[in-house]
């Protein structure tokens, strides 16, 4: 128990020492996280210990349950400190038969109102050529060929969007490949019925939406900015 506490009061100072913003918040924690170490050091505290230094049993008891805190005090510290490192950026698709079908509002509405930010958008008539080099990774499957026929038939909305987790979320929103295994309120569940046309395209990893970005996408294609709604969507101020 003892070299529990110590790890986890060790380990709130490290990661307040670490954090690369400062403020009155945070320079008050690395105070009070370094206090508590040093009296954690060696030995945990005994009772007699922590009656001495509040003359009072209560006083005791509050001293023990606030040092005990700190940890989840820190460890909040340290998730609102690394919140800006985890923006990400995902390839959107919006494929022929959703552009077709007049469905572009909607589709954008829900990534919006999710809190994603739009950062790049384009609409193109992708070459046969292209729609293989999207599709690469599937070339062996005997579906191949269709796939690619029918990504090259009419316009793709492409797009990029940013946001915290918005690879992992934007894949919950989109829904299963199939739609009819698609839960009711993704996009394919509610708007599309068999796989065929299944009117939406995302990355699925880190490496792919860098990959399909870069093969869609110039960098000068896409912004940098910050919306005014990112206060509201993560608690930044």
């Amino acid at each position: 128990m003892r070299s529990l506490i110590y790890r986890s009061a060790s380990k709130t100072v490290r990661t307040l020492i670490s954090a690369s913003k400062s403020s009155p918040l945070v320079a008050e924690g690395r105070a009070v996280a370094a206090a508590t170490v040093t009296s954690f050091r060696g030995k945990v505290p005994s009772a007699a210990s922590f009656s001495s230094r509040a003359g009072s049993e209560s006083s005791s008891r509050g001293w023990v349950s606030g040092a005990l805190a700190l940890p989840a005090a820190a460890y909040m510290l340290q998730e609102q400190e690394a919140h800006a490192a985890e923006m990400e950026r995902t390839f959107i698709a919006i494929k022929p038969d959703g552009v077709q079908r007049g469905l572009i509002a909607e589709i954008i509405s829900r990534f919006e109102r999710k809190g994603f930010k739009l950062v790049g958008i384009k609409l193109v008539v992708p070459s046969k050529d292209f729609a293989q080099k999207h599709y690469h990774d599937l070339k062996e499957r005997p579906f191949f060929d269709g796939l690619c026929d029918f990504l090259s038939s009419g316009p793709v909305l492409a797009m990029v969007w940013e946001g915290e987790g918005v690879i992992k979320y934007g894949r919950k929103l989109i829904g299963a490949t199939d739609p009819q295994k698609s839960e009711p309120g993704t996009i394919r569940g509610d708007l599309a019925v068999v796989v065929g046309r299944n009117i939406i395209h995302g990355s699925d990893g880190l490496e792919t939406a860098k990959d399909e970005i870069s093969l869609w996408f110039q960098p000068e294609e896409l912004v940098n900015f910050t919306s005014n709604s990112e206060k509201w969507v993560y608690g930044v101020n």
